[in-house]
């Protein structure tokens, strides 16, 4: 027992210590926008009449607590989509789409997403679509969304695997923008 007990204490406090998961790391770098907002541009998967184009992009990391963080993602005047993301107790993040209408009711395809399937990476985050999305939006079923997060930018990206669909937009985290109001649906 003596013999363990130098051993411990001859050892590097980081041998000892267990790292801190990828999740929570991706967790706390999105933490410390909160309260920002940040404009975007499509870098993928543009197309004339998608109502993306041609408009103002802007990302508010809005609400963040210890296990939730809410992100309004306006496309122009439209502000009826909030990412939210929900860090579980198995550390592992789970990502909803919530679609409101105007007066602040939720649209019929709202709360789909999905979990990612381990803690991921301190920079990147992925979400399979889960059995709630696959019953409400069949077509998505398929779906990956994923995030990254690093000094200069924030990307969200949708690929449907099994087709050429892929959505990628990237906001400049270097440069804040004027916070936006509420999106519907939410007091300010």
């Amino acid at each position: 027992m003596k013999a363990l007990l130098c051993f411990l204490i001859l050892l590097p406090l980081h041998i000892i210590a267990q790292e801190q998961p990828s999740s929570e790391m991706f967790w706390a770098q999105l933490k410390e926008h909160c309260g920002k907002a940040y404009e975007g541009e499509i870098i993928a998967g543009a197309v004339a009449g998608d109502g993306f184009t041609g408009e103002k992009l802007v990302m508010h990391v809005r609400f963040c607590d210890k296990n939730d963080i809410r992100i309004p993602f306006f496309v122009g005047e439209n502000k009826s989509r909030t990412w939210v993301l929900h860090l579980n107790e198995d550390k592992i993040i789970s990502l909803k789409h919530d679609h409101r209408h105007p007066d602040g009711s939720e649209e019929d395809l709202t709360q789909y997403g999905g979990t990612s399937s381990n803690v991921g990476l301190a920079n990147l985050q992925m979400f399979p679509a889960d059995a709630h999305t696959a019953s409400i939006l069949p077509a998505a079923s398929t779906n990956i969304w994923w995030f990254t997060i690093d000094e200069t930018s924030f990307t969200y990206n949708l690929r449907r695997v099994g087709s050429d669909r892929l959505f990628s937009v990237k906001f400049d985290l270097t440069k804040t923008i004027e916070t936006p109001s509420a999106p519907w649906g939410t007091v300010d």
